[in-house]
């Protein structure tokens, strides 16, 4: 009898830990692939994500270019040395890399981390695909994984 009582409380405890993770998922984006240039340019994507059993929208962000063969590189915002954010472009002093302002760490184009600033590793890598004529993201990976 306590087996029978015991085992409902049990399984909906444990049962966000028994859902299968949807590994391969792409996620849309409003960015049309047609509208992707050789500049890299943010791109704000939205997703719903279940947390135990709280449901909330998240945005996470893409830096997204074309590089010189014509291959569309997303990388992650986030900078690899405490994970603050990079932009593109905005330090004057080092033009055309990504900048992270908190501890002025520094990629270049590609992501590659600059040699003798604080990153150590570069930035992660969005794997994606084209859907319908738009962008579609899936989870960013380490650079050797992608």
């Amino acid at each position: 009898m306590a087996a029978g009582m015991l085992m409902p409380m049990v399984r909906f405890a444990v049962d966000p830990v028994l859902k299968a993770e949807a590994g391969g998922d792409f996620i849309p984006t409003p960015k049309k692939m047609s509208e992707i240039t050789k500049e890299p340019v943010r791109v704000d994507f939205k997703f719903k994500q279940k947390d135990a059993w709280y449901e909330s929208e998240v945005t996470e962000t893409a830096w997204v270019y074309k590089d010189d063969n014509g291959k569309i590189i997303a990388l992650s915002p986030v900078c690899k040395h405490l994970g603050c954010t990079v932009n593109w472009n905005t330090d004057k002093e080092h033009p055309n890399q990504f900048f992270c302002p908190c501890h002025y760490g520094r990629y270049t184009k590609d992501g590659t981390n600059v040699p003798n600033t604080p990153p150590l590793a570069p930035l992660d890598v969005y794997p994606y695909k084209e859907k319908d004529g738009y962008l579609y993201l899936g989870k960013a990976k380490p650079r050797k994984e992608a």
